[in-house]
């Protein structure tokens, strides 16, 4: 089945990229590839974004750390490496704002099906047990999308920094002008410690999110 999906992908895309997203759910579903599949794959994915930007943060840190110890020669190498790691970063961060980005896409298709579903049910008491799970579901939610946000905030003024520092390097290749970098040191530290605990929390919810999904 997971053959037959990856086709119906290609074939979707244009209709995907075009906005037409019900569409795209509707042929999703007629392969048995429902939006709570979606869903919990989509979170899957963030939470692969996220640690891939976590680990990539860091050794940009590492690469940060190590181009400030150099005393004199080697700068032009030294900028190259560090302006490396900056982009690298930039596309990590890009990565996860796509990721979450497409967690909100399906979790809003899914969530507007289940709210119209509930007004067809004939049974009062399995409505009211539905839309408990759909209020603790949701809860769920909203709850690992603040996270995965709160961590995505946080990478923007780390790029910020790191940026400041590349050019700066960039414009100043010389030995003064790394030693003028120490001083920053400490405080992209501090920067790049707090989003890699942010992005770990995103993480843990992620997980909490999908092993509550595959429970139900």
């Amino acid at each position: 089945m997971r053959y037959a999906v990856r086709i119906l992908l290609a074939l979707t895309a244009v209709a995907v990229l075009a906005g037409c997203q019900k569409t795209y759910y509707s042929a999703m579903e007629q392969v048995g590839y429902h939006k709570r599949e979606i869903l919990v794959d989509r979170v899957g994915e963030a939470r692969e974004a996220n640690t891939e930007a976590k680990e990539q943060f860091a050794t940009a840190l590492d690469r940060f750390k190590s181009v400030v110890a150099v005393d004199g020669g080697e700068l032009e190498q030294k900028y190259e490496v560090l302006n490396t790691e900056y982009e690298a970063s930039e596309e990590a961060a890009e990565e996860v704002r796509d990721r979450i980005e497409s967690v909100e896409n399906v979790a809003e298709a899914l969530f507007e099906e289940w709210r119209a579903e509930l007004k067809q049910y004939t049974s009062a008491k399995l409505r009211r047990q539905s839309r408990s799970q759909y209020d603790a579901t949701q809860s769920r939610y909203r709850e690992l999308l603040a996270a995965m946000k709160r961590a995505s905030s946080r990478m923007d003024p780390v790029l910020a920094a790191f940026k400041d520092q590349v050019l700066y390097l960039k414009h100043n290749l010389n030995a003064k002008a790394i030693a003028s970098l120490e001083g920053e040191l400490a405080s992209i530290r501090a920067d790049v410690d707090r989003l890699i605990k942010d992005m770990e929390k995103s993480i843990a919810e992620a997980d909490a999110f999908i092993a509550s999904m595959e429970t139900k």
